[in-house]
């Protein structure tokens, strides 16, 4: 099970690599196009490598990259020159590859001569498929030999593969070619001041049955295209008056589109994968987190990830996939190493917070009008994740949920900073398992808060002021442990003797986010957060400099990790930190521009007076989807923008920094309604509310706030009576 217990952080794919990414499908390769087996590169489907060596050569030498560039997440282009056999650089011939990414791939290159004489040229593409799992290539560790076949059929090259009676294969087709050993060759004259141009198609061809990629002609919309823009006629239209917010939003709605995949059992269902390259899957926490993040943008993705996720709920015990009755999953794979690793099972449920976020989000979804019916369906699943809170999160019974991994080849830290030495002390020492983490009991706090409210809405008041004293006690009890009063912030987490692990670490900004936290302790969180230990310049640290194990190239102590940040952001709005949210979010989208308006995984955490620039962290994913999704998160909470259907209210009170400018908001999903929103100024407006639902200029009280909400449901309801 060497896929879970790893490092987690991707593997460096190279200097330059471009990466696309559409639904599970995704492609890494150098800026010249060509992919190379010895690189973590490749074309990948259902996590199984099926062209691991797409290389192509001029006359026999390999192309000068020029430039390359992503217009869209699924699609690139690359700009080379052919290289002359004596290695001069005035070569007449540039080659532009244009590539679009779907089950397969397709690819158009063009060749163009810039002399005044005809051209002879030996174009070949050398094409290999290793059909590796996709963690041997993340790790480079490789155990399995496939009994592979090449053969020539109908001016298509088919590669086939058998392992131990699993049968994998791809097709490589153009038109014109001579198919050799090595892949497709092609003699080819261009014209003086011309140009030549030939379509290739790589298609995976699993057991037998010839996976479909369809290219329409050049003039129609590619299925890709189609697929992007029914989402972009579903989120809403978000115009900003800063030119480069606007760019990082657009660029963040893109790649949402595009990390979508679909549960194969329900087609209907979209779901959020984790981020390109190495985690295009169904991941609890991961997917449950981003799609919370947008909800205000798209409740389908909601839904889908919350449906998908109950049908895979946990229902026994099973030491090696770390599964449990009620337990939602860490991890879904395809890959042929992963289900022997897991005992011939594709899912891990190695994960001690994605249970308490997927009764969170039900909660979330039912405030913002995903209908009754669905929402009831998933009920029974909510209820088996708070007995899984109980009987297997806490099984000393303190209180609190901990985790400690079931076999010694499970993920040792089975929180969001999950890499093996995520959790340490203040002077760097390791915690030891079983670890109770801090944001985790706000997870759980919320757990309780929103099925509180899911049962005052079904009418079950007995239910809800039980989970409602549950709430209580837990959020005394945490304030009570986890708060050091002499260093004024939170531990990270309790360790196995119930020590507190005393670092100072980005994780007590989504206790914020819960509201777990005290009142009265809400300033000395928020003051730390914003400390010059703990915000660079561009972002909160995962870990504050003076802590032992910082580090500003640590995957976890030390890093910025831009979805961390995003739920700071909304914890500080929460507590009424209204400046601190505004210069975080702000330092957020300046470091954007660096990444052509897109925000990795994670960067590193050096201080922007040192670095004028945000440095990248090496094998950050990208696009990533908790990062994708941040930008949605920072200016749904600056608008401080919250819908609460059962009690008949939209709310918002917008603090945009004044340097975004205006916004103007279409399509915005209400209920079974789409609102336009304006903002400039002071002015707010907001039009197309459904029947029954009324606009509030302020902000909704605390969902923790019960009496208060009780007066607005009567208030609501005495209205609707007439």
């Amino acid at each position: 099970m060497a896929g879970w217990n790893a490092d987690n952080a991707a593997g460096p794919t190279g200097l330059g690599a471009v990466t696309l990414v559409e639904g599970s499908s995704f492609c890494i390769s150098l800026q010249n196009g060509d992919i190379f087996a010895h690189h973590p590169h490749g074309v990948f489907y259902r996590d199984t490598r099926i062209l691991s060596r797409w290389c192509l050569t001029v006359n026999g030498q390999e192309l000068e990259p020029l430039g390359a560039w992503t217009p869209s997440p699924f699609r690139a282009t690359y700009i080379g020159r052919a290289v002359r056999a004596d290695g001069r650089a005035d070569s007449p011939l540039t080659v532009v590859r244009s590539r679009e990414l779907g089950s397969g791939l397709l690819e158009d290159i063009t060749i163009r001569n810039y002399s005044q004489q005809p051209a002879a040229c030996d174009v070949a593409l050398s094409v290999d498929a290793d059909f590796a799992d996709l963690f041997e290539v993340k790790d480079g560790r490789f155990h399995r030999q496939w009994e592979q076949t090449r053969r020539s059929e109908d001016g298509s090259l088919k590669i086939g593969a058998v392992w131990q009676g699993v049968r994998n294969g791809v097709i490589i087709r153009a038109q014109g070619c001579t198919v050799s050993e090595d892949g497709l060759a092609f003699n080819a004259t261009i014209p003086a001041q011309g140009q030549w141009v030939v379509r290739i198609v790589a298609m995976p061809d699993w057991d037998g049955a010839e996976g479909l990629l369809h290219h329409p002609a050049a003039d129609t919309a590619s299925p890709q295209d189609i697929r992007q823009q029914a989402w972009f006629a579903t989120v809403p239209e978000v115009t900003m008056g800063n030119p480069s917010v606007q760019r990082t939003m657009l660029r963040s709605h893109a790649d949402l589109g595009a990390l979508r995949i679909v549960d194969p059992n329900h087609p209907e269902r979209m779901v959020a994968a984790a981020g390109a390259p190495w985690f295009m899957a169904l991941f609890g926490r991961d997917s449950l987190l981003s799609s919370s993040m947008i909800l205000p943008l798209d409740a389908s993705l909601a839904l889908g990830t919350l449906q998908t996720l109950a049908d895979l709920q946990g229902s026994a015990e099973d030491v090696l996939t770390e599964e449990q009755p009620g337990r939602i999953l860490h991890e879904v794979r395809f890959g042929v190493g992963t289900g022997l690793a897991l005992g011939g099972k594709s899912a891990y449920y190695g994960s001690v917070d994605a249970t308490p976020l997927f009764v969170a989000l039900l909660g979330e979804v039912s405030r913002w009008g995903v209908s009754a019916q669905d929402i009831a369906a998933l009920l029974p699943h909510a209820d088996r994740a708070l007995d899984w809170i109980r009987d297997y999160g806490d099984k000393d019974g303190d209180g609190f949920v901990e985790y400690e991994r079931l076999n010694d080849q499970g993920l040792i830290n089975q929180g969001w900073k999950d890499s093996w030495d995520g959790i340490n002390f203040a002077d760097g020492r390791l915690a030891e398992a079983p670890i109770a983490l801090c944001e985790v009991q706000g997870y759980v706090y919320s757990a309780f808060i929103a099925r509180a409210w899911m049962a005052h809405d079904a009418g079950d008041g007995h239910l809800a002021a039980e989970l409602q004293d549950r709430a209580a006690r837990l959020k005394k009890r945490f304030n009570e442990a986890f708060w050091l009063p002499e260093r004024g912030y939170y531990a990270v987490a309790l360790d196995r003797d119930k020590r507190p692990v005393d670092a100072c670490a980005s994780n007590m900004g989504h206790c914020l986010w819960s509201g777990i936290v005290d009142a009265d302790k809400a300033q000395q969180v928020a003051d730390r957060l914003m400390s010059p230990e703990m915000f660079s310049g561009w972002g909160v640290r995962t870990l504050a400099t003076d802590m032992g194990a910082y580090n500003p190239v640590s995957y976890h102590n030390g890093s910025v990790w831009p979805h961390d940040n995003a739920l700071i952001v909304a914890g500080l709005m929460r507590y009424g930190f209204v400046k601190e949210a505004q210069l975080l979010s702000s330092a957020l989208l300046e470091a954007a521009e660096y990444t052509d308006n897109r925000l990795p995984e994670l960067f590193c955490g050096f201080s922007r007076d040192e670095c004028p620039e945000p440095l990248p962290y090496p094998t950050a994913c990208s696009p990533q989807a908790w990062a994708s999704a941040a930008p949605v998160m920072l200016l749904r909470s600056l608008l401080r923008y919250e819908a609460h259907v059962s009690l008949g209210g939209l709310w918002m009170d917008p603090v945009l920094p004044e340097s975004w400018g205006s916004m103007h908001g279409e399509n915005a999903p209400v209920g079974t309604a789409r609102v336009t929103v304006d903002i400039s100024g002071t002015r707010t407006v907001v039009e197309g509310l459904p029947e029954g639902m009324v606009f509030h200029r302020g902000t909704r009280p605390p969902l923790d706030n019960f009496s208060e909400l009780e007066i607005l449901r009567r208030k609501v309801a005495r209205r609707r009576d007439g």
